[in-house]
C-alpha cells in the first residue's frame, strides 16, 4: 500500500507475513553478477575484489531470506503448502556455484570434496523437487494460456544450473592442480544428463509462450519482467556445455585407464568430437539466447519512450531483468574464451558493465519502495 493513503501502521510482522519466494530473485540476481565477474575473461585484483563483494552480499540476502520465509511459515499457518501452488512464487539461487568459484583457490583441497558432495545432493534434490513442484501444481491449478509466461520455466531452473555447477566445479579443481580429489567424468555425464533434461523441459515450456504471444499478443504490464526468464535456459546451457566442452581434455587426461577409450574411440579422438560438439551446440542456443533477449527487450519499448503509455510498477520480480541475463553475459564470455575471440570477450565485458548497472537500478528502486511503503 503507497505511504499517505492508509493511517494503519503497518507492522514489520506485518511485512514478513507476506513474504514471498520471489524475493530470492534478488539473491538469484546478486549471485549472478558474480557469476558474470568472474567469468570475465580478463583477470585483476579490483575485479576478484568486486565480485567477491557481490558473493558476500548475496550469502547475507540469502540467509536474511530464509529468516524471512521461515517466519512468515511460522506466523501464518497454511502458508508453506500455499506457497507451492501460488503461482507467483518460486526459488532459485547461486550460491553453490561462486563457493566453487571465490572460495577453492584459498581454501584447502577439503572444500572440493564437500562441494562435490553437494553437487550430487543438489542433483538428486533439484530432480525430485523440479518433478514435485511441477506435478504439485498441474494436480492443483488451472493455466490458462493467456495467462502464460517463461515463468513456468522456474520449476526446471535448479535443473538449468547443474552443468554451469559442475564446470565451474571441474574448473576450480582444475586450475588449483586437484582435479583427482573428485570423480571428473561421473559429474560431467551427471552434468550434461540433468542439463539437458531442464532445458528439454524449459524448450517446450518456452514453445508454449510462443504459441501464447501467436494469439494473445504480449503480456500485461505486471508480467513484462518475466519475458525475460526466456532468456536464462538457452543462456545457461550454452555456458555450461561449452565449459564442459572446453574441461575434456583434462578430465580424460586425469581420469583412469578405463577412460583411455571412451564410446569405442580413442581418448584424443573423443576429445576433439565432444569439444567440437559442446563449441557449436553452445553457438547455436547462443543465438537463441541473444533472440530471446531481442524479443524481451522489445517487449519494454512502449515504457521507454517518452510519449509511451503504461506504467510498469516495481515487483520483486523487476530482478528478472538481471538473473537471466546474466546467463546470457556468462555464455558471451564463455565463447569468447573458448573461440580466443576479441570481439566477444569485449561484447562480454560490455554487457557486464550494463548488467551491473541494471542491478544497481532495480536494487535501488527496491530500497525505496521499501522505505515508501509501495512494495
Amino acid at each position: 500500500m503507497r505511504a499517505g493513503t492508509d493511517k494503519t501502521k503497518v507492522g514489520l510482522r506485518d511485512r514478513i507475513a507476506c513474504f514471498q519466494w520471489t524475493w530470492f530473485t534478488m539473491t538469484m540476481a546478486t549471485g549472478g553478477i558474480a557469476n558474470v565477474l568472474h567469468s570475465i575473461p580478463y583477470k585483476s585484483q579490483w575485479l576478484t575484489g568486486v565480485g567477491l563483494a557481490f558473493f558476500f552480499l548475496n550469502l547475507c540476502l540469502f540467509v536474511m531470506n530464509c529468516i524471512c520465509i521461515t517466519l512468515r511459515f511460522r506466523w501464518r499457518p497454511g502458508s508453506l503448502v500455499e506457497s507451492f501452488t501460488d503461482q507467483r512464487e518460486s526459488l532459485l539461487a547461486t550460491i553453490l556455484i561462486t563457493i566453487t568459484q571465490y572460495g577453492t583457490p584459498h581454501v584447502g583441497p577439503w572444500l572440493l570434496s564437500v562441494v562435490e558432495a553437494l553437487f550430487w545432493l543438489y542433483v538428486g534434490v533439484s530432480i525430485l523437487i523440479s518433478a514435485s513442484l511441477y506435478l504439485t501444481l498441474w494436480s492443483t491449478q488451472v493455466f490458462p494460456i493467456h495467462t502464460m509466461t517463461p515463468v513456468w520455466v522456474f520449476p526446471a531452473y535448479p535443473l538449468l544450473l547443474t552443468a554451469p555447477f559442475g564446470g565451474n566445479l571441474i574448473a576450480a579443481a582444475h586450475n588449483t592442480g586437484r582435479l583427482g580429489r573428485i570423480n571428473a567424468v561421473p559429474v560431467t555425464l551427471a552434468a550434461v544428463t540433468v542439463q539437458g533434461t531442464g532445458y528439454l523441459i524449459s524448450f517446450m515450456v518456452c514453445a508454449a509462450f510462443l504459441y501464447r504471444l501467436m494469439t494473445q499478443k504480449l503480456p500485461r504490464d505486471h508480467q513484462r519482467p518475466g519475458v525475460f526468464i526466456s532468456v536464462g535456459p538457452s543462456g545457461f546451457t550454452c555456458a555450461g556445455l561449452v565449459q564442459l566442452g572446453s574441461l575434456s581434455a583434462a578430465v580424460f587426461a586425469d581420469a583412469d585407464a578405463d577412460y583411455d577409450y571412451f564410446m569405442g574411440s580413442e581418448q584424443q579422438h573423443a576429445v576433439h568430437i565432444l569439444r567440437l560438439l559442446a563449441y557449436m551446440t553452445g553457438l547455436w542456443l547462443w543465438g537463441l539466447s541473444v533472440w530471446f533477449f531481442l524479443v524481451s527487450v522489445g517487449s519494454l519499448w512502449k515504457y521507454l519512450r517518452p510519449e509511451g503509455k503504461g506504467k510498469l510498477r516495481f515487483q520483486m520480480t523487476w530482478f528478472s531483468f538481471v538473473f537471466p541475463n546474466t546467463a546470457l553475459v556468462t555464455a558471451t564470455e564463455v565463447l569468447g574464451t573458448a573461440f580466443d575471440s576479441p570481439g566477444l570477450k569485449i561484447f562480454g565485458c560490455v554487457l557486464t558493465v550494463f548488467l551491473v548497472l541494471v542491478w544497481l537500478l532495480v536494487f535501488t528502486k527496491m530500497l525505496r519502495c521499501l522505505w515508501s511503503r509501495e512494495l
